[in-house]
């Protein structure tokens, strides 16, 4: 049966995920459906990232819990709720910006999806690039860095001060242009479907879409552990800032182990949650 399933997640997960369940999203919000579907969705999505790493892992020794698992969850738990109620607070951040905004709402409901994207893709990547020159935003994204293995869960590994920051970013320019409800609903599946694609074990392909979406078999190079070798690949959605940056790199030739990954300078990172909630803030987290 895994024979089977194998070139079926190969060629099909990234479709399945990226249009199947990103479109089934972008349909109920667009219908004005409960957003507890929308949560169905990604408990959905979560479950097809696990099977899919199961079946065709990129490196089986990935899918071992190495004590991470607990606080993988926590990161996972806490940064998608902060995702979701960013939702929540839209209409009161645009209660208090004068006027309506020049939103599209005219515009096909996708259409306006993509927009909300490509928007938040830009001021999310570019934070992702300050948080690698700027000293004090490093301390809370070395968080993210200090993976030892390359799994679904780790795109949400975060510390949620600088989720918060990365998805104000990402989120205020759109609140700025009148971003309709429903619009930032299907974002903020489209965000959360996109960090379990980018950070995937599974060994699935996009043939020369590669070099257009920032997949996992880019973002891989991102979490290099040696400090510049991994200043690469830093879009969210897509890969149009780094290769603008001159920041985009991949080589097909390249694998990747648990050796590969962390941070070099930091081999002894706070692995337990409320100690790497903590690190920022010590003399010692830079």
């Amino acid at each position: 049966m895994v024979k089977v399933l194998q070139p079926v997640i190969r060629f099909g997960y990234a479709p399945l995920m990226l249009l199947g369940i990103n479109g089934a999203g972008i349909a109920l919000a667009a219908s004005g459906a409960n957003k507890l579907w929308l949560l169905a969705l990604l408990v959905a999505a979560i479950a097809l990232s696990f099977l899919a790493e199961r079946v065709l892992p990129y490196e089986q020794d990935w899918n071992t819990a190495q004590g991470d698992v607990q606080r993988d969850t926590a990161h996972t738990f806490v940064n998608e709720t902060l995702i979701l109620a960013s939702v929540g607070v839209i209409p009161v951040l645009a209660a208090l910006i004068p006027g309506d905004g020049i939103w599209p709402a005219t515009w096909p409901f996708v259409i306006q999806v993509l927009v909300a994207i490509l928007v938040a893709d830009m001021g999310i990547t570019l934070t992702h690039y300050a948080s690698h020159k700027i000293g004090v935003l490093w301390r809370f994204h070395a968080v993210h860095h200090s993976v030892k293995r390359f799994y679904g869960l780790n795109g949400l590994m975060k510390h949620p001060l600088h989720q918060t920051i990365e998805m104000a970013a990402g989120v205020a320019p759109l609140i700025l242009l009148g971003l309709p409800v429903s619009v930032a609903a299907a974002l903020s599946l489209a965000v959360a479907v996109q960090l379990l694609m980018q950070h995937s074990n599974a060994d699935y392909r996009v043939g020369p879409l590669k070099y257009v979406l920032a997949l996992n078999e880019g973002h891989r190079f991102h979490h290099l552990k040696f400090a510049g070798v991994g200043d690469v690949n830093f879009g969210l959605f897509t890969l149009i800032w780094d290769h603008l940056l001159r920041t985009h790199s991949y080589d097909p030739a390249r694998r990747f182990t648990s050796d590969d990954l962390g941070m070099a300078a930091k081999p002894n990172y706070p692995v337990g949650y409320l100690d790497q909630l903590a690190e920022p803030f010590t003399r010692h987290g830079a």
